[in-house]
């Protein structure tokens, strides 16, 4: 009858999945996480855009073709997650500045990844002032030297 139904539908349906938080298992240290996605990608959008006066007169650069802004567009995506991962597990040194700085890492990589999608060469420009800011304000607190 419709109850006996109603109990085998709800006991064929899969299991809900496991909370996220489950499923996160770091492996890369923050130093990994700085050498390989951080500094590569951070690299790619800061040079993304610039202008260079000289007596020869101005040369302004930019990305051009689809390639090109899909590789600003990829690498601000790249800085963005780096951002979200920085606070992932046990690698938060702490909840206060490290957490508000890996934000705003991922806010201001997030305004470049919109940016580069736009096909905007000063909104990529302008974002990174506050891609620069969030990073060096964390190393200046948490830089390890070696």
């Amino acid at each position: 009858s419709a109850f006996i139904r109603s109990r085998t539908a709800a006991s064929s349906r899969p299991s809900p999945p496991a909370p996220v938080a489950d499923a996160l298992t770091p492996v890369a240290s923050v130093r990994h996480i700085m050498r390989g996605i951080v500094d590569p990608a951070a690299t790619v959008v800061f040079d993304a855009v610039s202008t260079t006066i000289t007596a020869a007169g101005t040369e302004e650069k930019a990305p051009h073709t689809p390639e090109e802004w899909d590789a600003v567009a990829n690498s601000a995506a790249a800085l963005a997650e780096a951002g979200n991962l920085l606070v992932i597990g046990n690698r938060a040194v702490d909840h206060q500045d490290w957490v508000r700085w890996s934000h705003d890492l991922s806010a201001a990589a997030t305004v470049a990844l919109k940016a580069a999608e736009a096909r905007d060469a000063a909104g990529v420009f302008a974002s990174g002032e506050a891609i620069y800011n969030a990073c060096d304000g964390c190393h200046r607190k948490y830089e390890r030297t070696e």
